[in-house]
This record gives structure tokens, C-alpha cells and sequence, in this order.
């Protein structure tokens, strides 16, 4: 969760006069992509993916060092002035793809239980990648229009929440200067060539979590000598659905979702125990506390009531609210109408999806923006069947999607560095 504690450098802020994209890097630009698509990795395996980054900054002679284990922070020094940080993820999902493009992804990749699985980058972090190394290209290539720094944080493992808190327990900001604004973008759904942005809470909290439940096996014939876990987990699983409905306030927000559910092995047999797992999203801090307290009631007085062991409760994992500073979104915003046009750039709601971004400026308690831009054709909008993220069809068109991000991209950079006559 970004913070906007102590004053905004937002009066920094200035209306940037951002470059054209040269055709030549607009070529290269496409490439990448192409190449980071039909090679994905999965979460925390990116080692190609961080290689082939560095091959990039190496050409822009761009001085870069490794954090979190496959993550890459580049950091292009130019003078004097404002330091800027920005951030984009670079890992995939265990998705087949079912596209029809020239470049469409074959990779497969082995999750941490072994289990051999198609890759895709079904959320389209590969062109967060493009754009952030064409935005750098750019800058590199111009700095007499700009001085500073930029702090290019290449993140691995958003998907799992594991990377930007693992870059950070790596000393993220002991090996880059410290930003006094990190900025992010995520491809969406939505009209390629627009963006979207919301002051404030941005994206929500995501909660994971892993429950054990216990009974004694028994023949399916003799349920007497039975505590049934299946039956105890059917009464759980009915319960939380009353915690949106019942105990959260109707002008509140959360969502929770049973996602698996595993038990025994054949018809007959009562098995000795249960597993499903959960995924909680909220907005505000006590609504988080509420809900998570009112999941973890429900789950041991059923098993009381049961009359079974106590059940085994495992935190898979936490995402961080996203909230974007105000005032720093609203100078963005102002920039984006200059460089974009004012009706290609949107206002946004909330979103109940998660992002791990927010731990990179609450690291060092300085504020952050974090926007949307679109990746479709009009006609695909229009359609009614638009692919959502984690879709096995979820590929963004190259062009304006890949043009609109790199120039979102630098727009958010010259706003906040030293500006040259």
C-alpha cells in the first residue's frame, strides 16, 4: 500500500514535453514483444526473461544489478535532479495459450509441486516490459531534453505476490537510489490507445489462505463411526457466504471465494480429512480485520460443532492495498491530457483485483500512481466477447497498445524530472 504521508513532491510537477517514438525504436519496440511473448516464464523462474532485459539495457548502456533473485533494476543517471522510479512486472501464468498470433506462446513450465504446465503471459506483462525498456530507450537517447534519475524496476513474481516483497528483502533500496515517486501500469480490458486512472484506492487487498480440516475415516456405510470432513467443510464453505452478505456493511466492499475444494479418494470411503482454499478482497483495513476474523469464527465453531480436531489454517499469501496519492494522480492526469489527449484519458473505479506493487513505495513511505491503459480494437471492444486478464486469449493488439504505454510511460517520467532549456 502506497502512502501519501508527508508532502507530495506533486508541486514538482510539470506538463512534459515528451518526444516521438523514432520509427526505428518503434520496430525494435514490436520485437520485444514479440520475443517476450512467445517466451514466457512463470512466477520467480524468469531467468531468461531477466537476461534478455539485461541484453536491452546493456545495448542503451543502461548500468543495471540484479534484486529478488530474477528481478532487474535498471538505473539510467543522467545529472542532477529529481530521482523517478518506475515499475513493471515481468512474469507469466500457467495458461494455455488459444490465440492465433504468429508469436503465440508453446513454453511450458514446472510449478513449485513439479506439475508440468503451458506457459502464457495471459496478463500481459509482457508489454509492461516493452513499454518500460522503449520509455527508456527514449530518455536515453534525449537527455539533453531532461536530468535526474530513473530507477527502472523490472519486478518478477506479481502473479504469486512474492516479487516486489522479495526485492525489497533484498535491498532494493540500497542497490537504487531512492525514487521520490514510483509509477506503474497495467494493461486492461479496454480500447487500446486509452487510458484510466482513480484517485486513491486503486486496487484492493488480497488474502489467501489454505484450510486443513480433520475427521475420522470410516466406511461410507457406516457413518456412525465417522466425523465426516466433507460435511464439515459443506457447512463452512455455506457459512462464509453469509460474512459479504450478513456482516459487512452494504456500503462496504469485499469479496470471498472458495476457490478448490479436495477430499478423499473413493465413493465409499469417508475420508480422514478435507482442504479448499480462500481468496479475500477488501478496500479498507477494518473491513479486512472483519472479515478475516469472522472466516477464521466460522471455521473452528463448525469444527467444534463437528465435533472434529481443530482445523489447520495456513496464510498463503498477501497482496497490499494500491492507492494512488491524489495529488500526484491528479498532476499525471493533467500531463496525460497533454501528451494523450483529454479523451483518451479515462476515469476509472476501484478495482477489486490485487497488486503487489504497493510494497516498492511503502518500503521508503513515498507516494505512487499506478493506471490502466487498453489493449484492444474497437471492434474486439464492440464485440461483447472481449478476453479478460488470466484469458487464454488475452493478447493485447501491438499497435496503439504498445505506443500508448511507452508514451504513458514517459509522459510520468518528464513530469517529474529536471526539465533543460
Amino acid at each position: 500500500m502506497s502512502t501519501s504521508a508527508g508532502t507530495s513532491p506533486s508541486t514538482q510537477t510539470s506538463v512534459p514535453q515528451v518526444p516521438e517514438i523514432p520509427a526505428e525504436v518503434r520496430e525494435r519496440m514490436l520485437e520485444v514483444y514479440q520475443h517476450l511473448h512467445s517466451h514466457p516464464e512463470l512466477s520467480m523462474q524468469e531467468h531468461r526473461t531477466a537476461e534478455f532485459i539485461e541484453t536491452q539495457l546493456d545495448r542503451l548502456g543502461i548500468e543495471h544489478v540484479r534484486c529478488g533473485g530474477t528481478g532487474v533494476v535498471g538505473i539510467l543517471r543522467n545529472g542532477d535532479g529529481p530521482v523517478v522510479g518506475f515499475r513493471a512486472d515481468s512474469d507469466a501464468l500457467p495458461i494455455e495459450e488459444e490465440s492465433e498470433v504468429p508469436y503465440r506462446s508453446t513454453a511450458r513450465g514446472t510449478l513449485p509441486d513439479g506439475t508440468e504446465v503451458p506457459v502464457m503471459h495471459g496478463c500481459g506483462h509482457d508489454t509492461h516490459v516493452t513499454a518500460l525498456l522503449t520509455a527508456a530507450e527514449v530518455l536515453a537517447a534525449d537527455t539533453a531534453r531532461w536530468s535526474g534519475t530513473v530507477v527502472l524496476i523490472f519486478q518478477p513474481g506479481e502473479e504469486t505476490g512474492a516479487g516486489a516483497a522479495a526485492m525489497v528483502e533484498d535491498g532494493l533500496w540500497d542497490k537504487a537510489p531512492h525514487p521520490e515517486i514510483v509509477y506503474g501500469q497495467h494493461v486492461m480490458p479496454g480500447l487500446a490507445g486509452t487510458v484510466s486512472l482513480v484517485s486513491g484506492p486503486v486496487m484492493a487487498y488480497a488474502d489467501s489462505w489454505k484450510v486443513t480440516l480433520f475427521g475420522e475415516q470410516s466406511h461410507g456405510s457406516q457413518p456412525q463411526d465417522s466425523i465426516d470432513p466433507i460435511v464439515q467443510g459443506a457447512h463452512i464453505i455455506t457459512r462464509l457466504q453469509g460474512i459479504v452478505s450478513r456482516e459487512v456493511a452494504p456500503l462496504r466492499s469485499a469479496v470471498v471465494t472458495v476457490g478448490t475444494f479436495h477430499a478423499g479418494l473413493k465413493e465409499n470411503i469417508i475420508p480422514d480429512r478435507a482442504e479448499f482454499t480462500l481468496n479475500v478482497r477488501t478496500m479498507d483495513d477494518d473491513v479486512r480485520e472483519q472479515v478475516l476474523a469472522a472466516i477464521r469464527r466460522i471455521i473452528l465453531a463448525e469444527a467444534q460443532a463437528s465435533g472434529a480436531p481443530e482445523p489447520q489454517i495456513e496464510e498463503l499469501y498477501t497482496f497490499p492495498k494500491n492507492l494512488n496519492d491524489p495529488e500526484a494522480t491528479q498532476a499525471l492526469t493533467e500531463a496525460l491530457h497533454s501528451t494523450l489527449g483529454e479523451e483518451n484519458v479515462l476515469e476509472t473505479e476501484p478495482k477489486m483485483g490485487s497488486e503487489d506493487f504497493g510494497h516498492l513505495p511503502t518500503a521508503l513511505g513515498v507516494p505512487s500512481v499506478f493506471w490502466f491503459y487498453g489493449g484492444f480494437d474497437q471492434q474486439t471492444v464492440d464485440s461483447g466477447t472481449m478476453p479478460v486478464n488470466h484469458s487464454p486469449r488475452f493478447v493485447p493488439v501491438p499497435e496503439p497498445t504498445l505506443w500508448t504505454a511507452a508514451r504513458a510511460a514517459l509522459t510520468a517520467i518528464l513530469s517529474r524530472v529536471g526539465h533543460r532549456p
